[in-house]
């Protein structure tokens, strides 16, 4: 397992739509493994494969904040099925535009289909949190960044400030 570096805006490799992933392999495997060892080190509570320049449709998601007792969730060819109606609101941040976090509105619950490591698929409705978190993670693979859900003007700032945000020394933050 290792830690890769995290791509962030404005890289355009994060406008990528990701591939389906063919084969869940040893190769597969050892990528799911970074991601989730990459996510955990950042620390994040979701990470999508293209974040890590890997443009292949898996996600990995663990929203416990409990460094005892972890509950990683890994999602491979994942699909979002029925929407719900009802919309719930959540402050958002991404591990790709680091130091901004927005409000963003998005459905409260879904199903999502999906392999899990074993190749089986599963379909599983999920609310809250979790819901929106799979949501966001989602859409890095279709090349969205949550800040694209913004005004011109507030995604034009969100940017810069990520930007200044990066490139300060870690001791003047």
């Amino acid at each position: 397992m290792a830690i890769k570096e995290i791509i962030t805006v404005p890289d355009p490799l994060l406008k990528t739509v990701s591939k389906e992933v063919d084969d869940i392999d040893e190769e597969i495997l050892s990528i799911l493994d970074d991601m989730l060892e990459t996510m955990y080190a950042a620390p994040g509570i979701g990470l999508a494969a293209i974040q890590i320049g890997i443009p292949k449709r898996m996600l990995v998601i663990d929203i416990s904040r409990d460094e005892e007792n972890k509950d990683p969730h890994i999602f491979i060819n994942p699909e979002i099925l029925d929407p719900a109606e009802n919309l719930s609101t959540f402050e958002e941040g991404c591990l790709s535009v680091p130091g901004v976090w927005e409000e963003i509105e998005r459905p409260d619950e879904c199903n999502v289909r999906f392999l899990d490591v074993n190749g089986s698929e599963k379909n599983i409705r999920y609310s809250g949190m979790m819901a929106t978190v799979i949501q966001h993670e989602m859409d890095h693979l279709n090349g969205i960044v949550f800040v694209d859900y913004l005004s011109r003007l507030k995604k034009d700032r969100a940017i810069k400030k990520s930007i200044k945000s990066r490139n300060q020394d870690p001791g003047e933050k």
